[in-house]
């Protein structure tokens, strides 16, 4: 066969990986570039809440979605997953589970391709993806600027207990950027250093400044982060709609969650904690 496609090389193994949630601590905006891109400044970890994915050896292409947010989630070449593995070269049938909600503010998909490329040892092809997807390589905490080029390991963090709240909304993210009042803003100042430093302290001075242009398209998100109010700190990921709140530790993370469960059943509520940093 002459077809590029079929001729290229396969791994002979079974492939399984896993894409925790990306959750922004902070997200800065701090400019605006000529070619319309947004430059940011953003504290980034990961939860343990994830997409698991399979990939197969196959003689064809092929890919299917489960999970409980499989709905409207593309099983093709639209989806980052098979762009990634067919990037890297091979041919697979690909099984994604979706169990993070997709245009969330937690970089699903971002994050289950930078775990195919994590797996099939090609990190290299990351930023060829989306600006998300090299900083969700190592699911390490990590300051991320510029448009997502520029990456800086967070260092000694503590383990963050969470709760993750998601009202059922969907808002695009180029509509969120548009509804910005100020585009430019000041960044953020160095991160504090060592698990024993004011954590709490120093994010509760710092900013998602796409919170108030997001809210503005979705109220329903100042909900979201009104029922987090008992939390040492509430602020939303990304672009939305998901917001987060931080807890003393899990068993409050647990109480809080399943509180806010029993008040808005048709949310999307977990009780997680931040992976890659240090047990508190």
């Amino acid at each position: 066969m002459t077809d590029a496609s079929v001729a290229a090389p396969r791994p002979e193994a079974i492939v399984e990986a896993s894409a925790p949630a990306k959750v922004n601590l902070t997200l800065h905006v701090t400019g605006q570039r000529a070619d319309g891109y947004h430059e940011l400044d953003s504290l980034v970890v990961f939860a343990d809440v994830r997409d698991t994915l399979r990939l197969a050896p196959s003689e064809t292409m092929r890919m299917s979605v489960n999970g409980a947010f499989a709905e409207g989630v593309p099983a093709d070449a639209r989806n980052l997953v098979w762009q990634a593995a067919e990037k890297c070269g091979g041919i697979f049938d690909i099984s994604l589970a979706k169990n993070i909600p997709h245009g969330a503010g937690l970089g699903g998909g971002s994050s289950d391709a930078a775990a195919v490329l994590r797996e099939l040892k090609r990190p290299d092809l990351a930023a060829q993806l989306g600006a998300d997807v090299p900083v969700c390589l190592s699911a390490q905490p990590q300051r991320m600027r510029g448009i997502g080029q520029f990456l800086d390991a967070a260092g000694l963090m503590p383990e963050l207990a969470l709760v993750l709240v998601n009202p059922g909304v969907h808002v695009a993210t180029p509509d969120v950027f548009r509804a910005l009042d100020r585009k430019i803003n000041p960044p953020m100042p160095p991160l504090p250093k060592g698990i024993d430093a004011d954590w709490i302290g120093w994010l509760s001075e710092k900013r998602n400044d796409l919170q108030a242009a997001a809210v503005s398209i979705a109220p329903v998100i100042g909900d979201a982060l009104a029922v987090l109010d008992d939390a040492l700190l509430a602020r939303m990921s990304g672009s939305g709609a998901t917001c987060f709140g931080i807890y003393p530790d899990m068993a409050a993370a647990q109480s809080a969650a399943d509180r806010i469960a029993g008040d808005r059943p048709d949310w999307w509520v977990t009780a997680t904690r931040t992976i890659g940093a240090t047990p508190s």
